[in-house]
């Protein structure tokens, strides 16, 4: 009897997968062809170029500790009347032969070191929709800047944001302010899935608006952070 201690873990696994499918990858773009010749081998060249990334095989090349996080859109119905979070949004359309369901997922990708994407996928199956959006979030992956902007905090290391700012997404707004080391990830167990991939440890979050929108939160947040980014590219 094979012991459950052999079996290969879930990162494992996808590290496997990733590695199987570099190298069936035959790149299609000049971008591509250039991280494939090994050209570039710096993601930071492609982001401050501005050239719009069009495969995830780029990403897996030049960031290959990239991980992802599903952020939980779906509800059903929970034991005592209660609504109990599922990572799928399952909808239903009507057609002439009858109800077609399409599932859909929100994920978010991070390397844990200033580099962070989001995306939404949708196909029939659940599987296949977490991998459209997986593939999606790493061709939508921008660096974000981090600091120490809090007064209290001098320490000079990049644990949090460098200042306030600001993002919106439908009817949510939210505002992030810096935080003093030790203070951690004030904001919701969704939200901190982002900051977390991002790399940032400490901040101060504020929301408005319907937040149990769960994509309108996380695209607030992410508009926020590419405002931290468009700061840092205008400083150059």
């Amino acid at each position: 009897m094979a012991d459950f201690r052999d079996r290969p873990s879930l990162e494992e696994m996808e590290r496997v997968k990733r590695e199987q499918a570099l190298a069936r990858w035959v790149p299609k773009t000049r971008l591509g062809r250039e991280v494939f010749e090994k050209k570039i081998t710096d993601i930071d060249e492609i982001l401050k170029s501005g050239v719009p990334i069009k495969e995830s095989e780029i990403v897996d090349q030049l960031v290959p500790n990239l991980k992802n996080e599903l952020i939980l859109i779906g509800g059903r119905a929970g034991k005592g009347g209660g609504i109990q979070r599922i990572p799928v949004k399952i909808t239903a359309t009507m057609h002439k032969s009858g109800r077609r369901f399409t599932t859909n997922a929100f994920v978010v990708v991070g390397n844990e070191d200033g580099i962070v994407g989001i995306a939404k996928g949708s196909a029939v199956e659940s599987r296949d929709s977490i991998e459209k959006a997986v593939k999606k979030a790493k061709t939508k992956i921008m660096r974000i800047k981090r600091g120490c902007g809090h007064w209290e905090c001098s320490c000079g290391e990049p644990h949090t944001i460098p200042f306030k700012t600001e993002g919106h997404s439908g009817s949510v707004r939210v505002l992030l302010f810096p935080a003093p080391k030790g203070v951690g990830l004030v904001a919701d167990n969704s939200s901190k899935k982002i900051f977390r991939l991002a790399g940032i440890k400490d901040v101060w979050v504020k929301t408005f608006g319907n937040t149990s929108a769960r994509i309108n939160l996380i695209s607030a947040i992410f508009d926020a952070m590419k405002k931290l980014y468009i700061y840092e590219r205008s400083e150059e």
